[in-house]
């Protein structure tokens, strides 16, 4: 078995609903969406295996990859790739850059798991999946989508600061404004009456106008 998937729902994700639940071989055996649940999981998918862009991306989760586990957060990477290339591939970056691979690689032959997460652009290309990631939460339910075109790698330190503003918000009950890492401060929610709005103004927070409100977390 290369690939099986518990739903035929090949619909795209959509943010803030449950993840596409799926089966797969991958480098560590037989996975399912819900062996991940209890913890946050990023699912990224790859073009191909033995290509430089993509090696230099492993390379650079896998140096995350610690930074991600304090946080709650397991890896899992994808292509449409066998499961025996993605056991060479992750032998061959060991040997050639002294890189372990510690996360788990999805063999997706017959594009079931790809096509279930949308990972193919047909204007890219028909026989690779995008450089595409996945946040989702411990409930299983899809927080962020990442997609980046074939030719330009990711920024993981992006990933790691999308993941801690996610924790944020789910723990203080607040936004990100762009560019925020923890330790800056974080956006109030707005407002959503007259009475609030005129409340706001006397709450104590760093406000501009009542709609624009920061506070330390």
């Amino acid at each position: 078995m290369e690939t099986a998937v518990a739903s035929s729902n090949h619909s795209l994700p959509r943010l803030g609903q449950p993840a596409p639940p799926f089966e797969a071989d991958t480098t560590h055996g037989i996975l399912r969406l819900e062996d991940f649940k209890g913890s946050w999981l990023i699912l990224f998918s790859h073009p191909a295996d033995f290509t430089p862009v993509c090696t230099t991306e492993f390379m650079a989760f896998a140096e995350l990859a610690p930074e991600l586990r304090r946080r709650g957060v397991e890896l899992c990477g994808l292509s449409i790739d066998s499961t025996f290339s993605h056991i060479a591939w992750v032998r061959n970056i060991e040997q050639n850059f002294g890189v372990k691979i510690p996360f788990p690689v999805i063999a997706d032959l017959n594009k079931e798991v790809a096509s279930l997460y949308g990972m193919i652009m047909p204007g890219e290309s028909k026989t690779e999946t995008s450089r595409c990631l996945f946040a989702i939460d411990p409930a299983g339910i899809l927080r962020a989508m990442i997609y980046y075109p074939l030719s330009t790698g990711r920024n993981t330190q992006e990933v790691l600061r999308l993941i801690d503003a996610l924790q944020a918000t789910d723990k203080y009950g607040i936004a990100t404004p762009a560019n925020w890492k923890p330790g800056d401060k974080v956006i109030v929610p707005p407002p959503k009456t007259t009475e609030d709005a005129d409340a706001r103004m006397k709450a104590g927070y760093e406000t501009k106008d009542w709609y624009f409100s920061k506070r330390a977390v």
